[in-house]
């Protein structure tokens, strides 16, 4: 079993809050990772699953007393979504009695579209988003770059030893979402073959600036209806928006976001590809390179800074700027290239955003200095020496 960095936050996180909410998209190890901090615990603990009628039924009837009956035990909640009005209930059940560790609930669905989560608990909830395993995790784990690229950050696939297997997987969850689980995370209507090729479009166009209105008029639907696509998808854990950093105002600067799969294994099984030799000879295997690396550097980074990119309608252009507050940081371009070339675009992005610290990413090889202000790496070395420096 690959260690999940997040068991540490997630211990640190239950010492100082009553109530911890765990989201991940389904399937990408929410669960497991709950059990291994309740085995570490010396605290009783109380596991319900809300997708077993069994346990669902004991919180139907009178869940206050049920919960108070075990308010001396850690109680998780798996699946907790799926019974919104435990929120409320929840606060209440704190504030009787404010101490670490009351609840730790689990959802595959993000808390700003589940009505009344963040008014219920506010104040008395923090928030962990477990994402895909990620490459300082899976080198740990002896899993390497190129596997974990190409079969994505879900566990299950990851360990799978044929490649044709983890696409079969991935292909069932896809699947699962589009016919059943979306529509009941949200409790919405959607049309399976509609969300089938929402997905496809996303994929083929991965790292692609946001026009719902071309989706509209591909899918046959309204911008609006294509507008709450994304963010229910974004909502589940399976796409991610990047967004455009434009405070310099003097440039016309493009202000809408890029729109990336978190998961590389999910955008691979969309495109019906297996093996690493088929990725290289692939049109998405460059947006895809990109996707993977954002998605690494999205999770990995500390929490005081966040990600944008930078591009201006003249062609300048820096796939990823890190901010501290309101100041950019640091310029970063990725390149699947093992010796990549400085482009206009992303030197003038340097010399707008007036950055000291940059970089190009690469897959592999030794660090060398391209410039004074720019570092030629591999990924996992930035992800290692450099990321939490900054």
């Amino acid at each position: 079993m690959i260690h999940r960095l997040e068991l540490t936050e997630l211990t640190t996180l239950l010492r100082s809050n009553p109530v911890v909410a765990l989201m991940g998209a389904r399937q990408i190890g929410k669960t497991t990772l709950a059990k291994l901090y309740a085995k570490k615990s010396r605290k009783e603990v109380l596991y319900l699953d809300l997708e077993l009628e069994s346990h669902y039924n004991r919180l139907l009837q009178d869940a206050e007393s049920y919960l108070l009956k075990n308010k001396h035990k850690l109680v998780i909640i798996d699946e907790v979504q799926r019974m919104p009005r435990l929120f409320a209930l929840l606060r209440a059940l704190v504030d009787l009695e404010r101490k670490p560790a009351r609840f730790l609930l689990l959802g595959s669905s993000s808390p700003h579209l589940i009505q009344g989560v963040s008014e219920s608990l506010a104040g008395r909830i923090a928030y962990l988003d477990l994402g895909g395993i990620n490459l300082i995790e899976a080198i740990k784990g002896k899993v390497k770059q190129d596997t974990l690229w190409l079969k994505g950050g879900f566990p299950i696939p990851l360990g799978m030893a044929q490649n044709i297997d983890f696409t079969k997987w991935y292909t069932n969850l896809i699947k699962s979402y589009s016919e059943r689980d979306l529509s009941e995370l949200f409790g919405v209507e959607f049309s399976a073959v509609t969300i089938r090729n929402f997905w496809n479009m996303l994929a083929h166009s991965n790292g692609a600036i946001w026009n719902k209105e071309n989706y509209s008029r591909s899918l046959g639907v309204s911008a609006p209806t294509v507008g709450r696509y994304l963010e229910y998808m974004e909502g589940a854990f399976l796409v991610t928006r990047l967004q455009p950093w434009f405070a310099n105002t003097k440039k016309r600067l493009v202000k809408a976001p890029k729109i990336y799969i978190r998961d590389s294994g999910i955008l691979h099984a969309l495109a019906r590809i297996n093996q690493l030799d088929d990725l290289y000879g692939h049109p998405v295997v460059g947006a895809s390179w990109e996707g993977f690396v954002i998605e690494q550097i999205r999770q990995l980074k500390p929490a005081h800074i966040d990600c944008y990119f930078y591009r201006s309608h003249q062609g300048t252009e820096a796939d990823v700027v890190l901010v501290r507050g309101m100041k950019p940081i640091a310029c970063i371009e990725i390149k699947l290239s093992t010796s990549p070339l400085l482009g206009k675009g992303f030197l003038h992005s340097i010399i707008d955003l007036k950055t000291k610290k940059n970089f190009i990413v690469i897959p592999q090889g030794d660090a060398y200095p391209a410039t004074n202000e720019i570092t030629i790496c591999n990924l996992n070395e930035f992800l290692e020496k450099h990321l939490p420096k900054m």
